[in-house]
């Protein structure tokens, strides 16, 4: 009924009172119209349609004045209202009480010939997993909130802090609203103190609602799976222990979800990527499945994991550990010289891996040819799947695949959970072979299915906005670099073009992240629109069930489709019913773990350059504002230099130059000028860093 609502509205400029949409409709009876009632509410409070004071409605999108999203206020206590294709900005003297989180109606209003908004409305407020320190003021437990852009104050209910002290860092409910902003809360649960290792990672992932703690059904069914695969379980399944099939991950990766093989053959390659099957133990419904539903992802915080699943299973059963028995879906892919898969199979399996290999030492054998000792054996079969690798990647780079290669840091901890060192890994080869198989088993199972015409959970990505792209085009020119073709209408091919022409540029790595924010970001979904990022037709997550959900759901459907035969129509009619919304859990669960991630390396990065302060570096600017810019060292940490830090001239902001110029002596800083500078201040707390450029030329040269 939503979509049929939706249609009507759609094409309604002037808002419908209930009876006006019913005889649209043609519904005829009471319970017609009392559930058209309930549909438009819930379309209503996903904010898809506007219930006016009169009681009728219209969609925002027809609401000319009018519009609705999340608000976000940065630290100068403005905000942005968070919409496609442009954040909406809000005054601070326009808010209204709404504060940072706070889903709002803006009317557009015109301010020296701008469009702003002003807040009407609060539509919706979060009052639940509230993080914050408990701190007593004249003996009254208070929150002293971590997000200070809430500016809402919370008195505590004492007999909710009975074991809280100062410093406690808490999770709050808000029960009561004593007066605007001003609310009594309540302590649903205690985090640690904030000076006790690995709390400051573990408050972070609380404000994500990602949370260490399984369910106490989902601890119970844990305790009663087996460690060890039965031979009972083996039914079925197609024997592959006796195939060469090993894992390559990280040094200290323990969640091992695929495995790989390969025969060379005359004409072609037969590749098999052999994936935990998860699906097997976490049956759906079950509290198990509940759990990793909730959680969505695996989170990776620094030198930590909250898994989505309980170890026993992560690292133990579904995990495909060397020399024992695992359970496995395999897919099987015969594939031709030019990179194209003619011939595959999909089956559950089982196998024993061989071996445990670690990306370092497969890249030394592939890259620097220097072989460890109990490698030797492998060492032929791994130089074969890089050439293998290697064909796959120039079949995806001639359709439009796109490889960024932006470099991501790691985060290195001491026994304490202190960051101690702070490193920029670069990709290689191993990284990419895996990289390859994965994507090459990935698109095969998605078009199987497709194939097929049955419900299925996608990986897509929109193409990007042709304006967004445009903005990107105009900053590479005011660089002062040509770039030649065309780019309208633009296609993966195109967009490959635009990424080679950047990438011998000194700015390479920084237009790069710039082209790359500029893309849509990849999300989930029932619907196929393709892989705009890897030039894709049609692409799923299949490798990866033992830390994605979405992937744990493609091996469901794969053997509720291939393996059970289970195609009627109450299971096809069932799955399309539930598919979307376990897409868009999936893509908002994927969205608050990259969050947390990115805030953790935020803090543990401050709290390096704590250390750090007085030191001086070598940087290079990265992003251009008009409060001053920001520099990134070559380990990734990056800071800002405040534009009232300039010394020797006054500094304005040029935006269509993309540069900070001095008023008298002309001096430019522009995206990816090397400077020097000194680290002046550092906040673990803030998280945030701050330099001061030294007198020196744009290479980071000291005058003399």
């Amino acid at each position: 009924m939503k979509q049929d609502i939706l249609d009507i509205l759609k094409n309604k400029y002037e808002a419908l009172n209930l009876i006006a949409i019913n005889d649209l409709l043609e519904l005829e009876t009471p319970e017609e119209l009392k559930e058209l009632e309930l549909t438009l509410e819930e379309l209503v409070n996903e904010y898809k349609i506007y219930k006016t004071k009169k009681d009728k409605y219209i969609l925002f999108e027809n609401c000319k004045d009018l519009k609705a999203g999340k608000l976000s206020v940065n630290k100068a206590g403005n905000g942005y209202v968070l919409m496609e294709p442009e954040d909406l900005y809000i005054n601070s003297t326009n808010l209204n009480n709404a504060v940072d989180g706070d889903m709002v109606l803006v009317e557009l209003i015109n301010y020296k010939g701008k469009t702003e908004g002003r807040v009407l409305k609060i539509l919706n407020r979060d009052t639940k997993n509230i993080i914050g320190e408990v701190v007593y003021v004249n003996k009254i437990p208070t929150l002293k909130l971590d997000d200070e852009k809430k500016a809402i104050t919370v008195e505590l209910d004492p007999n909710t802090t009975n074991n809280c002290v100062d410093g406690t860092k808490v999770v709050v409910n808000l029960v009561k609203e004593k007066t605007r902003n001003n609310y009594i809360g309540r302590v649903v649960s205690i985090i640690g103190h904030k000076d006790d290792p690995g709390v400051d990672i573990k408050t972070i992932a609380y404000k994500y609602e990602i949370y260490e703690e399984f369910s106490k059904a989902s601890n119970d069914q844990t305790d009663e799976l087996p460690i060890m695969v039965s031979k009972e379980e083996l039914n079925g399944r197609k024997d592959l222990t006796n195939e060469i099939i090993f894992t390559i991950d990280g040094d200290d990766t323990k969640d091992i979800d695929d495995a790989i093989s390969l025969k060379k053959n005359k004409n072609s390659y037969t590749l098999g990527v052999h994936i935990a099957d998860v699906s097997h133990y976490v049956t759906k419904g079950s509290p198990l499945d509940e759990d990793a539903f909730r959680r969505g992802t695996s989170s990776y915080l620094a030198y930590s994991v909250i898994p989505m699943l309980p170890h026993k299973l992560s690292n133990g059963i579904c995990s495909l550990n060397p020399n024992v028995v695992r359970l496995t879906i395999s897919c099987e892919m015969e594939i031709d010289l030019k990179g194209n898969v003619i011939k595959y199979d999909i089956f559950p399996s089982y196998i024993k891996s061989a071996k445990k290999m670690t990306y370092k030492k497969v890249n030394d054998i592939l890259m620097r040819n220097i072989i460890a000792e109990d490698y030797a054996p492998y060492a032929d079969k791994l130089r074969d799947m890089n050439e293998l690798a290697k064909i796959l990647r120039k079949n995806k780079e001639r359709r439009g695949y796109i490889d960024f290669d932006i470099p991501e840091p790691k985060i290195i901890c001491d026994e304490e959970g202190i960051c101690i060192d702070i490193k920029n890994y670069p990709r290689e080869d191993g990284e990419r072979l895996i990289e390859d198989f994965m994507i090459a088993a990935n698109e095969t199972v998605a078009s199987h299915i497709y194939n097929m015409n049955l419900p299925f959970i996608y990986r897509v990505h929109a193409e990007p906005k042709a304006e967004k792209i445009d903005n990107f085009i105009h900053l590479v020119n005011m660089l002062g670099y040509n770039l030649k073709g065309k780019f309208t209408n633009l296609r993966p091919t195109q967009m490959q073009k635009l990424v080679e022409q950047i990438k011998d540029k000194p700015e390479s790595k920084i237009l790069s992240e710039i082209l790359l924010r500029s893309m849509a970001k990849a999300v989930y979904s029932k619907d196929n629109i393709g892989h705009f990022g890897l030039g894709s037709m049609c692409y799923t997550h299949f490798t990866s069930p033992i830390r994605r959900y979405p992937d744990l759901m493609v091996h469901r459907l794969l053997r509720t489709y291939l393996f059970e035969k289970h195609i009627d129509n109450e299971t096809i009619d069932y799955w399309n019913e539930n598919l979307d919304f376990i897409a868009l859990n999936c893509s908002n669960r994927e969205q608050a773990a990259v969050e947390a991630e990115r805030e953790v390396d935020d803090m543990k990065m401050a709290e390096y350059m704590e250390k750090h302060i007085g030191e001086t570096f070598i940087g290079t600017i990265t992003t251009i504002t008009n409060f001053g810019m920001f520099v990134a060292l070559d380990n990734l940490v990056e800071g800002l230099v405040h534009i009232n830090t300039l010394e020797g001239d006054y500094f304005t902001y040029i935006p269509e130059l993309f540069s900070l110029v001095g008023q008298n002596t002309k001096k430019r800083y522009r995206l990816g000028t090397k400077v020097k500078v000194k680290c002046i201040g550092a906040s673990k707390v803030s998280k945030t860093i701050d330099f001061m450029i030294l007198d020196g030329d744009q290479d980071g040269n000291q005058k003399s």
